[in-house]
C-alpha cells in the first residue's frame, strides 16, 4: 500500500508540474515583450477609428491662399482686418457670409475684396467674373512686354482718379507725433478736451465704436475703394455708421479715450497700408 500510495504521489506531482508550466507558456504567448530600441527617435504610426479621423473644416477653407482673401491670426478683430485691408469690417461679413461679425476663428478664411457682379446678356446671367483686385491680367504670347523700369506697378485708372481728394486738417491743433509706419501710423494731433474733429473728405461713416484696441473712441470714414481715414481718441462720437458725411462736418470732439492725454490720433490709409498724411494735408 505504502509503495502504491508513493507512486500516486509522485504521478500528481508531475501533472501538477505539467498543468503550471502549460500556464506559463499561454501567459508568454498572449502579451509578448516589443523590443523597440531598434526604433528609438523614429515617429509610431498611429491606426485611428476612420470614424474619429474627420476634421471640421472652417469656414472658407477652400480659398485659404487666394488673392483677395484672408486668413484670421490670433488677436485680429473684424474692425483692424477691415482697416488693414481699406474696407468696411461689415462690408467684409457681409462678403464672407458671416452668421456672427462679433465672432471669428484663428484660420479662418475672409473675403477682404467685394465679389465681382455677374455678366448679364439677354437678361439672363452668364457667368461672375474674377474681380480686378484679385485677377492678374496676363497678356497675350504675341504681345511683348516691354520691362518696367520700377517694381511699383502702374496706377490704374480707377486708383488715379481715388487719388484726386482734397484734404483738410481734421483739427487745428499741433502736431504732437509725426508719422512712423512701426511706431505711430498716423499723427498725434493736440488739443483741449471738446475741440471739434471734423472729416478730412467727403466719405461714408464704416465704423463707430471702441472696439479696437489702443484706438479709444473711434471713427473710421470710406472716401473711395483707395481711402480711408481714422480719428481715434475722441471723447464724444457724433455720426453713426453707414451715414454721409461732408468735408469739415463735425463729427467727434477730442478727447483722452485709451490715451495718455487728449489727443487726435489722425490715420489716412491708401489701400489698407497706413500712409503718412501729413503727404496728403494741405500746408499751414
Amino acid at each position: 500500500m505504502f509503495g502504491l500510495s508513493a507512486r500516486l504521489s509522485v504521478v500528481f506531482v508531475v501533472v501538477i508540474s505539467g498543468v503550471l508550466a502549460g500556464c506559463g507558456s499561454r501567459t508568454l504567448n498572449r502579451a509578448p515583450v516589443e523590443d523597440r530600441s531598434a526604433r528609438m527617435g523614429q515617429p509610431e504610426t498611429v491606426v485611428m477609428d476612420p470614424a474619429t479621423q474627420a476634421v471640421q473644416q472652417l469656414p472658407g477653407f477652400e480659398n485659404a491662399g487666394k488673392p483677395g482673401y484672408y486668413s484670421v491670426k490670433p488677436g485680429d478683430t473684424l474692425i483692424r482686418i477691415g482697416l488693414e485691408h481699406g474696407q468696411a469690417a461689415r462690408d467684409i461679413a457681409r462678403w464672407s457670409n458671416l452668421e456672427n461679425p462679433n465672432r471669428i476663428e484663428v484660420g479662418q478664411v475672409l473675403r477682404v475684396v467685394p465679389p465681382a457682379p455677374a455678366i448679364v446678356v439677354n437678361g439672363g446671367v452668364v457667368a461672375k467674373p474674377v474681380t480686378s483686385a484679385i485677377a492678374t491680367p496676363v497678356p497675350a504670347a504675341s504681345a511683348p512686354v516691354a520691362p518696367s523700369a520700377s517694381s511699383t506697378p502702374a496706377p490704374t485708372a480707377a486708383t488715379t482718379a481715388d487719388d484726386d481728394i482734397d484734404w483738410i486738417w481734421p483739427t487745428n491743433g499741433a502736431v504732437l507725433a509725426g508719422f512712423d509706419e512701426v511706431k505711430n501710423k498716423g499723427l498725434d494731433i493736440g488739443g483741449v478736451a471738446g475741440d471739434p474733429v471734423v472729416a478730412a473728405a467727403d466719405g461714408r461713416v464704416v465704423y463707430v465704436g471702441a472696439g479696437l484696441r489702443g484706438y479709444g473712441n473711434l471713427i473710421i470714414l470710406k472716401h473711395n475703394n483707395t481711402y480711408l481715414t481714422a480719428y481715434a481718441h475722441n471723447k464724444t462720437l457724433l455720426i453713426k455708421e453707414d451715414q454721409a458725411v461732408r468735408k469739415g462736418q463735425k463729427i467727434a470732439e477730442m478727447g483722452s479715450s485709451d490715451s495718455d492725454r487728449v489727443k487726435l490720433h489722425f490715420e489716412v490709409r491708401r489701400q489698407g497700408k497706413p500712409v503718412d498724411p501729413a503727404r496728403y494735408l494741405p500746408a499751414r
